[in-house]
């Protein structure tokens, strides 16, 4: 398979005729498709790794498994169909190797992507460099109030609803932590032709999956708050979002230990 585009092999024009199909059969639920391929999730790496052969024209996302900025470009990559052309490599953010900022990434920060011998990183930066590199479908529309609501969602993401949100757990989490869930009810309203937060599947979607997820699952431990509470629209979207078999392979394995980790750091000690 070729990245970019170009001379494809008759496998892959197989498939996009699946994914068309499927497109179609779909379209009533937001228009997502792809193939379901499940990773085998390996050992993360640490301190006594050895690193993989850096800079031999594999194309490798490295990750960590609980990191909601990592699973941004994770869902990106599974959802587009491209498990086999861009190689999962977990680093153990507690104990990493010297290699990976020495070598790979100085920053030595999660997730970054190896690709064409060099290294880029930051989430929202690989989001849509993989959605733009990489053949498969995009999760970008054409259509131009969509793109400049896209634009104005991703900006918010990171700029005001995630730290407000995290911010809020030391505060007043329910009203404060509630004014942006009902930012989310309100976008969630803007189209009528599909779930998502532009009506089709997006990049918005997979911005927002891991931190809406953990939200979800922390905040009713935490507060007793559910965040779908008198949100119908952010209901079905979450029900949606755990339709797709791209989102759930990312999704946290061990919910209790999350829920455990967030009370630690976020609320205050008994």
């Amino acid at each position: 398979m070729v990245v970019g585009g170009g001379g494809r092999s008759y496998l892959r024009e197989l498939v996009d005729w699946t994914l068309e199909k499927k497109k179609k059969d779909d379209k009533a639920r937001g228009g997502v498709w792809g193939l379901s391929v499940q990773d085998l999730l390996l050992p993360s790496l640490d301190s006594t790794s050895q690193p993989p052969s850096l800079f031999d024209g594999t194309t490798r996302l490295y990750i960590n498994y609980q990191c909601p900025y990592s699973q941004r470009v994770w869902i990106t990559r599974n959802v587009k169909g491209l498990q086999d052309m861009i190689k999962l490599v977990p680093i153990d953010l507690q104990n990493r190797p010297d290699w990976y900022k020495e070598k790979v990434y100085p920053k030595n920060k999660v997730p970054s992507l190896e690709h064409n011998n060099k290294v880029t990183g930051e989430s929202l930066v690989l989001v849509k460099y993989v959605d733009c590199n990489f053949e498969g479908p995009s999760f970008l529309p054409d259509d131009q109030e969509k793109r400049k609501f896209a634009e104005e969602l991703i900006a918010y993401s990171d700029t005001t609803f995630v730290p407000e949100v995290y911010k809020s757990f030391a505060k007043d989490a329910r009203t404060l932590a509630g004014a942006q869930f009902d930012y989310l009810e309100k976008a969630l309203h803007k189209f009528d032709d599909g779930p998502f937060f532009l009506g089709q599947f997006s990049q918005v979607d997979i911005i927002y999956a891991p931190f809406i997820e953990r939200f979800h699952v922390f905040m009713p431990e935490g507060f007793n708050y559910d965040i779908t509470t008198g949100r119908p629209k952010l209901t079905k979207w979450i029900e949606e979002m755990n339709n797709l078999d791209g989102y759930k392979q990312t999704k946290v394995l061990e919910q209790e230990k999350m829920v455990e980790y967030y009370k630690n750091r976020f609320l205050p000690k008994a």
